[in-house]
C-alpha cells in the first residue's frame, strides 16, 4: 500500500508542481491596465445587470457603490433582475429607485419559462433582452464595485478590442479562520483565472466582474445548450465565446478594477457554494480544463489518503510531509504576487496550517459536485441528476 501510493502521489506532484510553475510564469508576465495608462474619454454605453435572489441585506450597497462610479450618468444603465426572492429583495429595489430614478427592476414572475431549472442564467438572458447598452456588464447582488470601475472597462475595451473581458474578484476581508480560508482559496482560483486567460489556454471568470458585447452573446446563442444546469452563467459562456472569438478574449488586471464580495458565513454554506462551482466541472466539453481539475482532484484525493494512512501507519508521514511541504511551496510562490496585487500578503502566514483543510474540502466538494446535492439560495439542487 506504501508503495503504490508514494509511486502515485508523486507522479501526482510531479504533474502539479510543473502545472503550478506555468501558472506562475505567465502571472508574473501580466502587465497591469491601471487608470492614467490608457486614457480614453467615456464612450461605451455599458447595462448592467444585477441577478438578485433574497439578498435584501446587500443589494443596497451594491446598486450604491455602481451609481457612485466615475463615469457619465448618461452612459450606464443598472437592471436588477430578481429570481423570484422570498424576502424583501424587490422592496428595497424599489426603495432604491427613488435616490436612483433610471434603476430598473425586472422579476422573473412577468417572463416564465419552461422547466424550472434556469436560475441565475434566466435572469441574465431577460436582462440581455431588456438592455439598451451594447456591452453587458455583470456583478452578484452582495458585490460592491470599484469606483473606476466602468472607466476601467471602458478603457480597457477602446486599448485591446476585445468582444469578452474578464476581470478580478476578491473577498472582503474578515477575522474568522473560515474568512481568512476563503480569502485564500479564492485569491488562488483569482490567481490562475488571471493567468490563464492572459495566456489562452484555458476559459476562466467569474459572474460577479464581467463583461461582453450583446451581440456576441447573441452570436453564440446565449445560454443554449446549458440551460439545465443551474450554473455556470459565466464559465460555460466564456468557453462558447473563445471558440467562436479566440483572439476576443480579455482580462483587466487592474487593481482599480476588482470588485469585491462577501464570503460564506459559514462552513455549511461554504461547502455548498463549492460543491455548486464544483458542478459544472464535466460540462466545459473542453478537454484541458477538466484534465487539469480532475488530475488535481486526483492529486489531493491522494494526499488526503496519505494524511488518514499516517494513523494507521506511520511510513506515511515523511513522505507525505515532504509532498505536502514541495506542494505548499509552490502555490505560496505562485502566490506571492496575487497577494501583492490584492493588497493581502499578510494572509499568507495562514496559508501552510490551513492545508489539510484544503485537501478535506477539495476531495468532498469535487466528489459530491458530481455524485451529491447541494442548497443555494433555499434551493435544493441534485448535482448526479442535473443533466
Amino acid at each position: 500500500m506504501i508503495n503504490w501510493w508514494i509511486w502515485a502521489a508523486s507522479i501526482g506532484m510531479g504533474s502539479y508542481l510543473l502545472l503550478m510553475a506555468v501558472y506562475s510564469y505567465y502571472y508574473r508576465k501580466l502587465k497591469p491596465f491601471e487608470a492614467g495608462t490608457q486614457i480614453t474619454e467615456p464612450a461605451i454605453f455599458f447595462s448592467i445587470l444585477v441577478p438578485a435572489r433574497n439578498e435584501s441585506e446587500s443589494i443596497g450597497g451594491c446598486i450604491r457603490s455602481i451609481y457612485n462610479n466615475d463615469y457619465p450618468a448618461h452612459l450606464f444603465e443598472v437592471i436588477v433582475i430578481d429570481d423570484f426572492s422570498e424576502d424583501d429583495t424587490p422592496l428595497q429595489v424599489l426603495a432604491l429607485q427613488k435616490e436612483f430614478p433610471t434603476l430598473r427592476l425586472l422579476s422573473l414572475h412577468n417572463f416564465p419559462a419552461s422547466g424550472n431549472t434556469h436560475f441565475k442564467k434566466r435572469a441574465i438572458e431577460v436582462g440581455v433582452g431588456e438592455s439598451k447598452g451594447n456591452w453587458i456588464v455583470t456583478t452578484d447582488a452582495d458585490a460592491i464595485v470599484p469606483r473606476q470601475w466602468l472607466k476601467q472597462l471602458n478603457n480597457y475595451i477602446h486599448a485591446h478590442q476585445p468582444v469578452f473581458v474578464a476581470a478580478p474578484v476578491i473577498f472582503h476581508s474578515g477575522k474568522s479562520m473560515l474568512s481568512k480560508f476563503q480569502e485564500l482559496d479564492f485569491m488562488t482560483m483569482q490567481g490562475i483565472t488571471a493567468a490563464s486567460v492572459g495566456a489562452g489556454f484555458h476559459s476562466m471568470c467569474n459572474g460577479a466582474n464581467l463583461a461582453y458585447k450583446k451581440e456576441v452573446f447573441y452570436s453564440v446563442g446565449g445560454f443554449e445548450g446549458n440551460l439545465h444546469l443551474p450554473t455556470g452563467d459565466d464559465m460555460l459562456l466564456m468557453h462558447k465565446v473563445k471558440k467562436a472569438f479566440p483572439e476576443g478574449i480579455g482580462y483587466l488586471f487592474s487593481t482599480q478594477a476588482i470588485v469585491s464580495t462577501w464570503p460564506q458565513k459559514s462552513w455549511k454554506d461554504f461547502l455548498h457554494q463549492r460543491i455548486r462551482w464544483a458542478s459544472k466541472a464535466d460540462s466545459y466539453g473542453e478537454p484541458v480544463i477538466f484534465s487539469v481539475l480532475l488530475g488535481v482532484w486526483i492529486l489531493n484525493a491522494l494526499l488526503l489518503l496519505g494524511m488518514i494512512g499516517i494513523f494507521f501507519d506511520h511510513q506515511f508521514l515523511l513522505p507525505w510531509f515532504v509532498l505536502m511541504t514541495m506542494k505548499t511551496i509552490a502555490e505560496v510562490i505562485f502566490l506571492l504576487p496575487v497577494t501583492q496585487f490584492f493588497k493581502r500578503g499578510a494572509l499568507l502566514i495562514h496559508f501552510p496550517f490551513l492545508q489539510p483543510l484544503h485537501l478535506i474540502y477539495i476531495v468532498v466538494a469535487g466528489w459530491l459536485g458530481k455524485f451529491g446535492s447541494y442548497q443555494w439560495k433555499n434551493r435544493v439542487i441534485t448535482t448526479s441528476s442535473k443533466r
